[in-house]
């Protein structure tokens, strides 16, 4: 009889949640998005501009779907699982866009949730789930990369507050940003694991600066952050002090498995593989055909799994998997394009063409950020198999 009931109440849900949705999304929000229209991400850097944008958001966050799972006092909106999972499905039905992007609610709310104090979850997630405060990511060093727990950015206690110096790079869309998590050194007389806090910065502080990275693809997303002399108050760490790691590797668990999804959910954007083939001649291959029938199967049974998945480190398989696949993606695209998938820029070549280009050679870093490949399988050794060193 439970399990009757909770069919029944299940899919009542789904009924609520598609009539809502139906009435409360734009049409304009239920198209893909122009080439260069990146989504919102919110912020005092960033609002939306766009009307439609801004009220899909605010219906959403009105009803706390931005962060569905969340509890409703840190502005989420209470669903378990299953419901976010229907909420997830009726959207994707229906065309809808995400109302917000966010690293503050796709890795570091998460990771709140378990280690931050109540004053910190109250003061920081409601915002976040609203769409106020824009946050960026501050891992990488230009001394360490790969080897993160090599950090060098020192935060050193006075009084109150820590001063920090040091400089971040790769810090994605630092720039725009209002606030950063960040990895510093508060203890630097013990091994190198040790001895790291996670802490909260305010981006408008005294002492920081950002200078953008321009890409190969053309783009400047990136940007190495420098600080000097920054004080940043003491209540602003998460967790316990010099037991950052901990948090820090939650935080990448989540981001590993964001960027296998976010690399699956471009598989599905514009023309399928066929279309490409079709369109420049290629489906009459068999040799191609059977790429990309190998391609499409290898596509589904990374999405199937990560519906499964849980995070942990089996987070490392999913963005390995993924991002991979996501490389030979783009590798046949352009292939099977001929010399029109070497198309960067001038009349000879359309703005799709182009963008096949960009977005191929954008791949690359996807097995790079967040650890790479190589990073991915030690953790798949060691943490998911159990090999010995």
């Amino acid at each position: 009889m439970f399990q009757i009931r909770q069919v029944v109440e299940m899919e009542a849900f789904r009924d609520e949640t598609r009539r809502w949705l139906e009435q409360s999304c734009p049409p304009s929000m239920r198209t893909p998005p122009a080439d260069g229209d990146d989504g919102v991400w919110g912020g005092k850097k960033t609002p939306p501009t766009d009307p439609d944008a801004r009220a899909w958001l605010e219906r959403m966050v009105e009803r706390g779907y931005t962060a569905p799972t969340w509890p409703q006092e840190y502005g989420g909106g209470g669903l378990n699982e299953q419901q976010a999972t229907i909420l997830r499905e009726e959207m994707q039905r229906l065309g809808c866009r995400a109302p917000l992007k966010s690293m503050g609610i796709w890795m570091l709310g998460p990771v709140m949730m378990k280690y931050a104090t109540e004053e910190q979850k109250r003061e920081h997630l409601p915002r976040i789930a609203r769409g106020e405060v824009r946050w960026c990511q501050g891992y990488s060093e230009p001394d360490a990369g790969s080897d993160l727990a090599g950090l060098r950015t020192r935060a050193v206690l006075d009084g109150d507050s820590y001063v920090v110096d040091g400089r971040k790079i790769w810090t994605s869309h630092a720039h725009l940003s209002d606030w950063m998590f960040c990895l510093v050194r508060t203890d630097p007389d013990v091994p190198k694991h040790q001895g790291i806090s996670f802490l909260l910065i305010d981006m408008e502080t005294p002492g920081i600066s950002t200078r953008p990275i321009r890409l190969i693809s053309g783009a400047s997303p990136f940007c190495e952050t420098l600080f000097e002399g920054v004080r940043v108050p003491a209540r602003n760490i998460v967790g316990a002090l010099n037991h950052g790691w901990e948090v820090a590797k939650a935080v990448l668990e989540h981001e590993r498995t964001l960027i296998s999804a976010m690399r699956d959910a471009r598989s599905n954007e514009g023309d399928t593989m066929a279309d490409v083939a079709r369109a420049y001649g290629a489906l009459s291959d068999p040799l191609t055909r059977d790429r990309i029938a190998e391609l499409e199967i290898d596509l589904l049974a990374n999405r199937l799994t990560m519906q499964r998945a849980s995070t942990g480190a089996v987070s490392s398989v999913l963005k390995l998997y993924g991002t991979e696949v996501s490389k030979r993606r783009y590798e046949l695209m352009v292939s099977m394009m001929g010399y029109r998938g070497l198309g960067w820029s001038g009349d000879e070549f359309d703005a799709k063409e182009i963008h096949r280009t960009r977005s191929w050679l954008r791949s690359r870093a996807s097995s790079i950020e967040g650890g790479t490949s190589e990073i991915q399988l030690n953790i798949i050794a060691k943490r998911v198999l159990g090999l010995p060193e």
